[in-house]
């Protein structure tokens, strides 16, 4: 995208050129930090459906059994 950017502005100011770049790579980090989120809450997900598989949904006591 920055080869992108940098092609379609034509411009080589230095301090163009390291903004861009910049951005590119702040971009980039907060893609890998929604990544790693994403990941993240996928094993939590599937720790908890796995917990709610294991586990029966509904218990009664012992009290509210049928005679």
């Amino acid at each position: 995208m920055a080869k992108a950017l940098l092609g379609y502005m034509s411009s080589t100011d230095p301090r163009i050129v390291a903004q861009l770049t910049a951005e590119n790579r702040r971009l980039r980090q907060q893609v890998a930090d929604l990544e790693a989120h994403v990941l993240r809450l996928q094993a939590e997900s599937d720790k908890l459906a796995a917990a709610m598989h294991d586990s029966p949904l509904l218990t009664l006591d012992e009290s509210m059994q049928p005679a």
